[in-house]
């Protein structure tokens, strides 16, 4: 146990997310608890981890989640390990809810992305069918999140182009997605800033260099007998540019998402088609997107990142890649314990809004933990 790289999580205290700072201390050896010496909290080392008040070894709910990443469906492993059905639904929800906080955290950062691929899955639940819609960036196949609705409308595009939006910085962006009419106005409306120095509601300005082309395909007899390529918003030099830059050329595709779709169907057991283990509920349906997707960024090296390594006397060696390590948020691959062991720091404590001058002891506060 070391006190110097654990931070307080209690969301009241003045010192939470603060590291290194000497407000933390050994508690208990025995339980494994730490100790606060700002707001008097003690709090176990497992806090804001998967693994919080679970009685079961940490190695069988690190294998478990392991095996529901990968496709295995819960119906198998309950059988292997001799577990109850519902407590592996339980380690996958909380699997999925803490690994979209690591997500949230570490992914939705603003990026320069280049390129953005958008598209839907159709999941046939149980008794219902909802669309799952994500996002990927193409030049280091990052997933950016996804929504599931019970409905392809406008508002599923919103919320998932919101959450592309969160990921992007202002720069140039080109956006390929399907024949979804949606899309256009969701994208539109998402990439807008506020024009400042007005009075009342300030007037609403898109970005520059928003690129928008679809990708529409034709079918006969479940088969594709045509793709239509058409540009909808941008100019055909600057899309070349992008393509260039973000997947070495081309032409504009949905490529890279619809791989993605596929590997969420073989990694998700409710989305296997013509399968028996289909999902009852949209949670969740939402917590394995999660859980596969963080999975997929932070776990799993991806084959076309890799780069050469030359070394001495002409030989030649392959640096393995993730996702997030191509797109400079992680140094190295993770673990699937290190992923469900990471704990999201809260919050910086913020001040009181006051009017006047501040007190001499707030101003040693505000220098002391607001920095």
């Amino acid at each position: 146990m070391d006190p110097r790289s654990v931070f307080c999580p209690n969301i009241d205290c003045l010192a939470r997310r603060q590291v290194g700072k000497g407000n933390i201390s050994v508690h208990s050896q025995k339980e494994r608890r730490y100790k606060c010496h700002v707001c008097n909290t003690t709090f176990a080392e497992t806090k804001g981890t998967v693994f919080y008040r679970l009685r079961t070894a940490k190695d069988v709910v690190v294998i478990v989640v392991t095996l529901l990443a990968y496709g295995c469906p819960v119906q198998a492993i309950v059988m292997a390990f001799g577990l109850d059905e519902r407590t592996v639904q339980d380690w996958q929800g909380r699997s999925g809810q803490h690994c979209q906080q690591v997500h949230e955290h570490l992914v939705e950062q603003p990026r320069d992305l280049g390129q953005v691929q958008a598209d839907e899955i159709r999941v046939k639940m149980q008794g219902l069918i909802v669309w799952m819609a994500m996002a990927i960036q193409v030049q280091t196949r990052l997933w950016l999140g996804g929504v599931v609705s019970q409905q392809r409308d406008k508002h599923l595009m919103r919320a998932l182009m919101q959450r592309v939006r969160r990921c992007a910085l202002c720069r140039s962006l080109l956006f390929c997605v399907d024949g979804c009419r949606a899309y256009i106005d969701a994208i539109r409306k998402a990439f807008r800033e506020p024009i400042p120095g007005q009075t009342g509601r300030p007037r609403l300005r898109a970005w520059d260099d928003i690129a928008i082309a679809q990708v529409v395909k034709q079918y006969a007899q479940k088969q594709v007998i045509g793709v239509t390529r058409r540009i909808v918003q941008g100019v055909e030099s600057q899309i070349k540019t992008l393509l260039l830059e973000t997947q070495g050329g081309g032409v504009i595709n949905t490529a890279y998402i619809e791989r993605l779709n596929a590997t969420f169907r073989s990694r998700i057991a409710a989305l296997v088609r013509r399968g028996r283990a289909l999902a009852r509920q949209i949670p969740t349906l939402h917590d394995g997107m999660y859980l596969v997707g963080t999975v997929y960024n932070f776990c799993t090296y991806h084959k076309s990142l890799r780069v050469p390594l030359y070394l001495p006397n002409h030989r030649r060696r392959w640096l393995r890649r993730t996702p997030a390590i191509a797109a400079g948020i992680t140094d190295h691959r993770w673990s699937v314990e290190e992923l469900l062991s990471f704990r999201v720091p809260p919050p910086l404590w913020q001040p009181p809004k006051r009017r006047g001058r501040p007190s001499k002891a707030m101003k040693a506060l505000i220098a002391q933990w607001c920095t």
